[in-house]
């Protein structure tokens, strides 16, 4: 394990701690908003522990929280409940059932299940900081540059779903961890990884275009090598065979990534538009709570739903529409202003990371990255840093989440969205760190008593392992591209414990 990898996982392991002691303390001093969210009755005896269980861990069950609970100890009972992602319940209930077993006289289910979220998403969270750190290394090819980015994603904007009951923590290892793959050139690895994400959340599906880029552009590659190395017959076999297998590795993979979105689907319509289930074998408390709140259950008894009689009977899209309302343009509304202020930091990043990053490589944009002409053949060399070649499809996939969470999204989840799912966030955020102030530069500062440097006994400067720690004592000093980074991450990582923990809105 190299020193940068051991920093964050230490400053990755301190902020876990931290993030669960805070939402016990500031869930127990605040109290809870009456909000109208999903609150399932409790049909099981509370045991010994689970009062302990709750005060310490409650805060991590509210909002959307509750949902994957509830699927974890009861499946998928209510429609509604099929917009979250399968996974990440089975891997709570599989922790509640497994290693936290011998409780089970002590805790219920659902104290075992608050206890496999605290646990549970602290271990995926250090995975996805190791896959991040991985990652950066070798896209951005700049280990300060990756270290920073790894850094920053430990006190993420989005901390408290990386620690609540979310399935963020899961998605973003996945994610990192096969588009790592990708990069190496484990392209089967990488599929069954991505495809497991998306088995985690629906928007695993756009990381099909990073399958069909990074082999494309190797594709190219190979075909510029065959084209110098190889000649007559020879080389127009290789090139049908870089593009046969270019195809098969497109489609196959297409339909990997893509397979647990169509099996949920399935899932679902085979639950409701062919149910096997009577009213009688429901629980009476949850047949009660849906009866009053207007769920839909499954009846053998009862005439199938409208979405069942669609060409396409997709219940993830019946799902957002009737139940979340979402749709093109549909929370463009004067009474969302504040929801899109709480989004507006996280865009901003986006759209600073595209503009920046189209006025560095304009020529390398408008052809996508994948050839060069005569004009620039050899001017797009991997250079380190954000403005190097392999990060423009990330960039456009971090773009096209921007784009699609704030237009077709409730947008204050946009941070969340963006924050688990792509790596272009940390990375800017970090770049600019390091363009803009003079703390993280490896020269003297005019003031040397807030100097970063330290001496080591060859009388050499070095920064800090840790940069985020070493800069927060003097933020006062820090330049505003500095002040507004970090206060943005350090607060949003706050605020989101004490709100969202007492079902007051948030991202």
């Amino acid at each position: 394990m190299t020193m940068d990898v051991r920093a964050v996982l230490e400053f990755a392991t301190v902020t876990r701690g931290l993030s669960l002691f805070l939402q016990a303390v500031l869930n127990a001093a605040i109290p809870d908003h009456e909000a109208d969210a999903f609150r399932p009755p409790r049909t099981e005896e509370p045991l010994y522990l689970d009062s302990a269980v709750e005060w310490l861990l409650g805060g991590l069950s509210h909002w959307d929280a509750e949902h994957f609970l509830f699927i974890a100890e009861r499946g998928y009972l209510y429609e509604h409940n099929f917009a979250f992602f399968p996974l990440y319940p089975v891997v709570l209930r599989g922790l509640a059932e497994t290693l936290l077993w011998p409780l089970s006289c002590w805790l219920s289910v659902r104290g075992r299940l608050l206890v496999a979220v605290a646990l549970g998403n602290s271990a995926l969270f250090l995975l996805s900081v190791v896959a991040l750190h991985a990652l950066s290394r070798i896209v951005l090819q700049d280990r300060r540059l990756a270290l920073l980015s790894s850094l920053l994603y430990c006190i993420t904007p989005a901390n408290v779903f990386m620690t609540a009951g979310y399935s963020e923590s899961l998605f973003a290892a996945l994610t990192f961890g096969g588009l790592f793959l990708l990069e190496k050139g484990f392209t089967f690895r990488a599929c069954l990884a991505l495809s497991i994400a998306t088995a985690a959340r629906s928007n695993g599906l756009v990381n099909i275009g990073f399958l069909l880029y990074l082999p494309s552009l190797h594709a190219i590659s190979q075909i510029r090598v065959y084209r110098t190395t190889t000649k007559g017959h020879i080389k127009v076999f290789h090139y049908i065979w870089a593009i046969i297998r270019l195809l098969l590795t497109s489609l196959l993979g297409t339909a990997i990534i893509a397979l647990p979105f169509c099996a949920f689907q399935y899932y679902g319509y085979r639950t409701f538009c062919t149910p096997s289930v009577s009213l009688e074998r429901i629980h009476p408390a949850l047949l009660s709570l849906a009866e009053r709140k207007g769920y839909r259950v499954p009846d053998e008894n009862g005439p199938p739903p409208l979405w069942c009689m669609r060409p396409l009977p997709l219940l993830y899209s019946h799902i957002q529409d009737v139940y979340w309302d979402v749709g093109f343009l549909r929370y463009f509304e004067l009474k969302q202003i504040p929801n899109f202020i709480l989004a507006l930091p996280m865009a901003t990043l986006g759209i600073m990371a595209a503009y920046a990053y189209f006025q560095a490589n304009s020529e390398l944009c408008l052809r996508l990255g994948l050839w060069e002409t005569s004009a620039t053949k050899g001017l797009y060399k991997p250079t380190p840093g954000f403005f190097n070649p392999r990060v423009f499809v990330y960039v456009v996939h971090s773009t096209v989440l921007l784009v699609f969470g704030t237009l077709c999204m409730h947008v204050q989840v946009l941070t969340r969205f963006m924050a688990s799912s792509s790596p272009v966030p940390f990375w800017i955020s970090a770049h600019l760190l390091l363009l803009n102030e003079p703390l993280l530069h490896r020269r003297k500062t005019s003031n040397p008593n807030v100097q970063l440097q330290t001496h080591s006994r060859n009388g050499c400067k070095h920064t800090p392992q840790n940069p985020i720690i070493a800069l927060l004592p003097h933020f006062k000093t820090c330049s505003p591209t500095t002040q507004s980074i970090l206060g943005y991450f350090v607060s949003y990582w706050v605020l989101g414990l004490a709100l969202h923990c007492n079902f007051l809105p948030w991202t």
